[in-house]
């Protein structure tokens, strides 16, 4: 599927928003409560904090549209940004989601060459992300997309503190 990439600026914060819940909602709800998800939604995907995280030079969000409408997106983190490892010579891949109705597209993938591709342009030795242990269709999606595991970290997710795979893909 032909996507169009578009980086986001502070005026793309609702929208950010929408799709950041709505495709975290689809991808975690099954396996949380409520009550974490909720929690989790209200702090992480805050208009203020999104707003902050849009204005941060270290970091760079990039909307994949096909046609007219946000299909999915992307987080890129430069090393004071990051969430983990903190290595100049690697971005991390904090998020990367697609909505449920463009899933099966190769929209993920599209997204995943994007910010491989950005990462080897600035001369990056490889990117990184952290991916929810439990999380299989991601874990198979990043191994089919080269990555590795090197490691794990805690993720908080409401009152329920689990365990996110550190992987890699050199480039």
């Amino acid at each position: 599927m032909d996507c169009v990439f578009k980086k986001c600026g502070v005026g793309d914060v609702k929208a950010l928003r929408a799709l950041s819940v709505k495709t975290y909602g689809e991808t975690f709800a099954p396996f949380n409560s409520q009550e974490n998800l909720r929690a989790y939604l209200e702090g992480a995907f805050r208009e203020e904090k999104l707003l902050a995280e849009l204005q941060n030079e270290d970091s760079a969000f990039y909307f994949a549209y096909c046609g007219v409408v946000p299909a999915g997106y992307i987080k890129v983190n430069e090393s004071p940004a990051q969430t983990d490892i903190g290595d100049a010579t690697s971005p991390e891949i904090e998020r990367l989601y697609v909505s449920r109705e463009f899933q099966g597209r190769g929209i993920g993938a599209a997204l995943m060459q994007f910010a491989v591709n950005l990462a080897a342009r600035r001369k990056k030795r490889y990117v990184w992300l952290g991916v929810w242990e439990k999380n299989e269709k991601a874990l198979r999606f990043y191994r089919k997309q080269g990555f590795y595991r090197i490691g794990a970290h805690p993720f908080v997710m409401g009152d329920d503190v689990q365990t996110d795979d550190l992987m890699r893909k050199d480039l």
